[in-house]
């Protein structure tokens, strides 16, 4: 049954039905909120009536997040963010409701109650994760639904790009924050990031059989998009490279033996010395495919060395300069 009731200037109305999580809303007008209550309740009764073989799967939501975490997760590249995400769903009330009788409005509310603790992207990666579950589940872990209730549930538009440049400005300050960081690794790794545009991953799996110096070409085997690649090298680039086969011996393998939580906790405590709060370590990678194009290199070269196999994605990550443009006019 409906549950109506005002607070704050708004409508909440909550749905409670046997078998299902509560649903609950919130709507400026009172007819709205009793609108929805009453489509809810009919979706929620059309549900229950189901073929007996449907009825008997008693599979959480939670069931098949874990099952999907376990099996499906592990083989992925982003395996701990994926994990992190569905450990975070699975603390949620939603993760109790029956997946046979899951209803958009459901996921609608799991939505909005989202969208008021994280931003509109998270969210939406949220549902796009719930959406794949419920689709394997669908087709391969014999879940009976007619339709997955995610596809009917509208969803925060994608972030948009990132328009931050790294100016000369931030990378002095970057460099006076380093001078006093005793693990130099972090200097060549933002350097060797700025030179070749490789994504953080990337660089800190970066071996010494993979680099061809008389050639200044590197071989990146292991990409996130599982395409391996061969880019071309600059100047700065192997300078990197000659400062530390200086130091290198002849046992290590990786060029940069640093973890990726060690840089991760290191840029996060140059970019405060350096009052640069607001910039990202993949902003640089941002910064070097626009400096790509600055430099007169054309998309399928700048695609070549990125890795990038959609040109639109390409272009998102590029935010040239208009004075150089005016210059070049």
């Amino acid at each position: 049954m409906a549950t109506l009731r005002k607070r704050n200037g708004k409508w909440q109305v909550q749905v409670r039905r046997q078998g299902h999580s509560p649903v609950s809303k919130s709507f400026i007008n009172r007819k709205d909120a009793e609108a929805w209550a009453r489509d809810v309740e009919r979706r929620l009764d059309q549900s229950e009536a189901l073929p007996a073989r449907q009825a008997s799967d008693s599979r959480t939501l939670g069931d098949l997040l874990v099952t999907y975490r376990d099996k499906i997760t592990p083989h992925k590249k982003s395996a701990s963010v994926e994990r992190y995400r569905i450990d975070k769903i699975l603390r949620h009330s939603i993760a109790n409701t029956q997946a046979a009788k899951l209803m958009p409005a459901q996921v609608a509310s799991y939505r909005d109650e989202r969208l008021e603790s994280v931003s509109g992207e998270t969210t939406r990666q949220d549902l796009v994760l719930l959406r794949q579950v419920l689709d394997v589940a669908r087709r391969e872990w014999g879940l009976k639904i007619a339709a997955n209730p995610v596809d009917d549930v509208r969803k925060p538009p994608p972030a948009k790009a990132r328009t931050r440049r790294v100016h000369f400005s931030d990378l002095r300050a970057i460099a006076k924050g380093l001078q006093t960081f005793r693990n130099p690794l972090l200097r060549h790794v933002i350097l060797f990031a700025l030179a070749t545009g490789m994504r953080r991953g990337e660089i800190l799996r970066v071996e010494w059989q993979h680099v061809d110096q008389k050639q200044a070409l590197l071989t990146i085997p292991v990409t996130k998009n599982g395409h391996p690649r061969t880019i071309p090298l600059s100047r700065r680039a192997l300078k990197v490279l000659a400062d530390l086969s200086v130091t290198a011996s002849e046992t290590e393998e990786l060029v940069f033996p640093i973890s990726a939580n060690a840089v991760r906790l290191s840029w996060q405590r140059l970019r405060t010395k350096a009052g640069l709060n607001d910039l990202r370590f993949h902003d640089i990678r941002h910064e070097a495919v626009s400096r790509f194009f600055e430099a007169g290199l054309t998309l399928p070269e700048v695609a070549l060395i990125s890795g990038h196999r959609d040109p639109k994605m390409l272009l998102r990550y590029t935010h040239l300069d208009p004075r150089k443009i005016a210059a070049k006019l």
